[in-house]
């Protein structure tokens, strides 16, 4: 299946030119800064407290570099803005207005700062010249520290009280954002700054000499030594956590691998970073180890942390109470973004060689200094299992329905729900799958699988969300930015109708207590009225198929999706799945149920 035309550029609003080009203003200079920094897009809810710099953007740079994504919620622009960063690696923009469209953004915030994403994100509030408030609505969209309510999860933050001072912010904002480990970052607008009438434009600077730094490099000592450790270890032990995606990083981590035999254990919170099928991996991937992992991690004498989410957690679930007695060799930089408020940072690993880089730095090093070991191969992975006919809907027939739909077909898996099983899909490109969104909350799934696929355009890949109702009901109206630009991708809704995994937890407090399981489903269950999911896609101007109710039905209606997305569509499907876990989760089931978050 191949699309039936080439993609388009996204759909643009150009405006009329505006005439009036001799008076200049402080968002004038400030939009300049932005077009200067090559910020591609900026996605918004539109808001009185930056006006002017949204007048700038349209009237002064016409809206280009960067081009304003219109939203209907802040989360959603803040979302999108983060797949954008995990599809592409650029950093692009959000705009939130005032202190109320700060506070609805920021759980995607948070999320970003979680799942270490460049980010730049420009705020705004009322006139701090308190004679220029208007009555009321100024007041109350004035705060004296607007930063305070999201520093404990962005890197930085500034508001600036001059054009200069605005270059000065944003130049270190950019620079700060993609400096390693990345992060978002948080600029404040004074109102009062940006409707200012200069005299004339302040220079801009020179971006070229305000760019990141290269990546730090380890030291050959350093390097050394964990070479020494791996290259004379028995059952040495990769954990691959974050990592680019691009080929030549995903083709240097299996290079690691095989000149040093070791097994590699993946993370479905961290998306593709080496291929499923290689007979050095161990599966199948999830949020948790699976028990295949936690034999062979147990047993390992040296192990490779490429910044892995949460080693000290990994290695108390492996280890117990009983001592580490495997070397560990860590490459991650996420130590420098560590604060007191959030418990983000995880327990502290015990380390025996700590590189301090970033892993995609110091794996091709490793791969130089590295000797080969000479020890039999492990056996190849047992063959999947063949499809089977379903007689349910359950997770496993939307996974045999998904892979029969797209056989031959390069997608992107921008999201897969809470208690999807690792082995249901294999990975073999960085771009098969992207992550999770690193918060562990719900509502990103959408705003995020828009911004990924506005990042994949013309990629040849086609960007698919598995996604739980929860999560998309939370996010569903970021449908209409990819409608009204035109950016296609296709959302698979497991619609089991209810907060599930609270029911499980409500399930075992139920049994705790000696209550009424069945009382599990009470504050739980989305239904009466039943919620059509497709025709919200229909009413944004998506296309929307379902409900598809029998496994029969799914292959057919992904194929469809498929079809539409890859004609430039928008195309939601509501695959009315069964509340509960998959029966052969086994262990990795029991993971996720111990997990806090929500279906």
């Amino acid at each position: 299946m191949t699309p039936s035309n080439p993609v388009p550029p996204i759909v643009p609003e150009t405006p009329t030119p505006s005439t009036a080009r001799s008076e200049v203003w402080g968002s004038d200079a400030i939009a300049r800064m932005l077009h200067r920094l090559e910020v591609p897009y900026v996605a918004l809810v539109p808001g009185a407290s930056f006006r002017g710099l949204h007048d700038s953007l349209v009237n002064d740079l016409g809206n280009k570099t960067p081009q304003m994504l219109t939203c209907i919620h802040e989360e959603s622009a803040v979302a999108i803005a983060h797949g954008y960063a995990k599809a592409s690696g650029r950093m692009m923009g959000a705009i939130l207005h005032s202190n109320v469209g700060l506070l609805h953004a920021s759980m995607a915030i948070f999320n970003a700062w979680c799942d270490r994403v460049p980010m730049l994100i420009l705020g705004a509030t009322g006139p701090w010249d308190a004679a220029r408030r208007r009555p009321w609505i100024d007041w109350i969209h004035t705060m004296s520290d607007q930063g305070g309510l999201i520093r404990s999860f962005t890197k930085w933050d500034n508001q600036p009280a001059s054009v200069p001072a605005a270059y000065d912010a944003l130049l270190r904002a950019a620079q700060m954002a993609t400096t390693a480990p990345r992060g978002p970052v948080y600029v404040n607008l004074d109102a009062g700054l940006q409707e200012s009438k200069l005299s004339e434009l302040p220079p801009l600077p020179d971006v070229s000499r305000f760019r990141a730094p290269e990546s730090v490099q380890p030291s050959p000592d350093l390097v050394r030594r964990a070479a020494d450790l791996l290259s004379n270890a028995t059952t040495p032990v990769i954990l691959a956590g974050r990592g680019n995606h691009t080929l030549e990083r995903w083709r240097a981590r299996v290079a690691l691998a095989e000149k040093l035999n070791a097994r590699v254990i993946t993370d479905l919170k961290v998306g593709a970073v080496f291929p499923t099928r290689h007979p050095l991996y161990v599966g199948p991937p999830g949020s948790y180890l699976s028990e295949a992992a936690t034999k062979v991690l147990r047993e390992a004498d040296v192990v490779l942390s490429l910044d892995w989410i949460d080693l000290a957690g990994t290695l108390k679930q492996t280890f117990g109470d009983q001592p580490i007695t495997a070397k560990i060799v860590s490459a991650s930089c996420d130590v420098h973004l560590h604060r007191g408020s959030g418990m983000e940072c995880f327990g502290l690993p015990p380390v025996d060689v700590n590189l301090l880089a970033e892993p995609d730095v110091v794996v091709p090093l490793l791969v130089e200094a590295c000797r080969a070991r000479r020890s039999s191969p492990p056996a190849a992975a047992p063959a999947d299992a063949p499809t089977r006919a379903h007689d349910v809907m359950n997770l496993r027939a939307v996974a045999d329905a998904f892979n029969e739909a797209t056989d031959g077909i390069d997608v992107c898996l921008t999201r897969l729900p809470l208690g999807w099983r690792g082995s249901y899909r294999h990975f073999t490109h960085p771009l098969d799958y992207l992550g999770a969104d690193g918060g562990a909350g719900v509502g990103s799934g959408p705003g995020m699988t828009v911004g990924a696929a506005l990042a994949l355009r013309g990629s040849g890949r086609v960007p698919v969300a598995l996604c739980g109702d929860g999560d998309y009901l939370m996010g569903v109206t970021a449908l209409w930015t990819a409608t009204h630009y035109g950016i296609p991708c296709l959302f698979i809704v497991c619609n089991n109708r209810s907060f599930y995994n609270d029911e499980a937890h409500q399930e075992r407090v139920a049994i705790t207590r000696s209550r009424p399981v069945e009382n599990k489903w009470i504050g739980q269950r989305i239904g009466d009225p039943d919620m059509d999911l497709a025709m919200m896609a229909v009413a944004q101007g998506a296309k929307g198929i379902g409900p598809v109710t029998h496994p029969d039905q799914l292959a057919k209606a992904i194929k469809d999706g498929l079809r539409a997305v890859m004609d430039g569509e928008v195309c939601v499907i509501d695959a009315r799945v069964l509340p509960g876990y998959d029966a052969d989760v086994s262990g990795e089931k029991r993971a996720v149920e111990r997990s806090t978050g929500r279906a």
